[in-house]
């Protein structure tokens, strides 16, 4: 049987990539294969990898690579260990196919263990832009060393092709991370506050800011702003997600530890919802507030309102839910109240997502089924104009 090694890092990339797992393992020509890195083994960040398991995959191999720095010489260091780590997953596992999704370190680190193993790479989501933080340099690089590509969007699909890459080996599959909402069923509003154990109220924000990692400025600063417009709005309750392990992000985790604590009946905060009650929250939320792409990608499909923060999300196609605004407090509160106007609110009767979710998971296994393992590894750059 044919083995597809699908990578994982996070509790979000996870999410997105679920449901193509299990059309994986469900398929008998096939066999799943799943390495778990990065958050997800990371105590701090909730041990996410038991999630994995509590949904039935079988994890194959643990990858430890995050050291307890979040500077960006800790960051480095990491991403060296994740080399060496997936060097002997890979040697281990040999997988006919490695699957990776997005523009994390983690990814980066698997995919470079992968090019010189020889074993072909299947990305998924890139093309995008995030002109805010070093992943936008990392998904492209992980572009040039991927050899199928799986965007979500045709613009996506030009940009991937724009960089030299044939277009026989890019599909506009659309984002599988629609497609799980599409089957999801939410929790309910009372089972939801039983499980995140916080009462809702007439006004609920869910609140996620990750670091702006090419921001010489530090995250610091921003992330003040925001918890100052936060407090523009005392009446609305407060759902904060934690940041990412991306350099910065332990201060950012240490404000909002601090700003929750100072506020125990309006606010709490998650190290990892998970994705039925992330999901679960935003069906129920007024607003999203904050720089995460999910803002951008998902959130629109629940007909909410996004006020996005900043540069982080720069460049990537956005729906029309969507409000941009600067890193201050002014402007996020102006932004948030756009965001509450029975004007805003009509306009979200008629979002359209610009991300397609028609069975992207399915065709994504179909196209891991069927190329030819013999021709894939040889690329030939592919000029948009014929070369002199």
């Amino acid at each position: 049987m044919r083995k597809i090694c699908v990578v994982t890092g996070t509790r979000a990339e996870y999410g997105l990539l679920q449901l193509l797992m299990t059309e994986i393992a469900e398929d008998p020509e096939l066999e799943l294969q799943v390495v778990a890195t990065g958050m997800h083994l990371a105590p701090e960040f909730g041990s996410t990898y038991r999630a994995i398991e509590e949904d039935g995959f079988a994890i194959d191999a643990k990858v430890e690579m995050l050291l307890a720095s979040d500077t960006p010489v800790g960051v480095t260091k990491s991403l060296g260990l994740g080399v060496i780590g997936f060097a002997d997953a890979l040697d281990r596992l040999a997988p006919d196919l490695l699957v990776v999704l997005g523009d994390r370190y983690e990814i980066l680190a698997a995919v470079q263990a992968a090019l010189v193993a020889r074993v072909p790479v299947a990305h998924i989501h890139g093309g995008e832009t995030t002109e805010g933080a070093i992943d936008e340099a990392i998904r492209h690089a992980i572009t040039k060393m991927a050899h199928l590509h799986f965007v979500a969007a045709e613009p996506y699909r030009q940009r991937v092709i724009q960089l030299g890459e044939s277009p026989e080996r890019v599909f506009n599959f659309g984002a599988p991370g629609l497609e799980q909402i599409a089957r999801l069923k939410p929790l309910e509003r009372d089972a939801l506050q039983a499980s995140l154990g916080f009462e809702l109220g007439a006004l609920n924000f869910l609140v996620t800011y990750h670091p702006v990692t090419l921001d010489a400025a530090g995250p610091e600063a921003a992330m003040q702003e925001l918890l100052s417009a936060l407090d523009l709005f005392p009446d609305a309750k407060l759902i904060f997600t934690k940041p990412n392990s991306d350099a910065g992000g332990k201060e950012i985790a240490r404000l909002i530890d601090d700003y929750v604590a100072a506020r125990p009946a309006r606010a709490a905060v998650f190290t990892s919802l998970g994705q039925l009650r992330y999901l679960s929250a935003l069906a129920q939320v007024d607003l999203v507030v904050g720089n995460s792409s999910s803002g951008l990608i998902e959130v629109p499909m629940f007909g909410k309102p996004t006020v996005n923060l900043g540069e982080r999300q720069a460049g990537r196609c956005r729906a029309s839910s969507v409000i941009d605004c600067r890193e201050t407090a002014a402007d996020i509160g102006a932004a948030i109240r756009k965001a509450l106007s029975p004007e805003f609110q009509q306009t979200l009767k008629r979002i359209s997502t610009v991300y397609d979710a028609d069975a992207s998971a399915l065709k994504i296994k179909e196209q891991l089924k069927q190329v030819k393992l013999d021709e894939v590894l040889v690329k030939r750059f592919h000029d948009l104009t014929p070369a002199p």
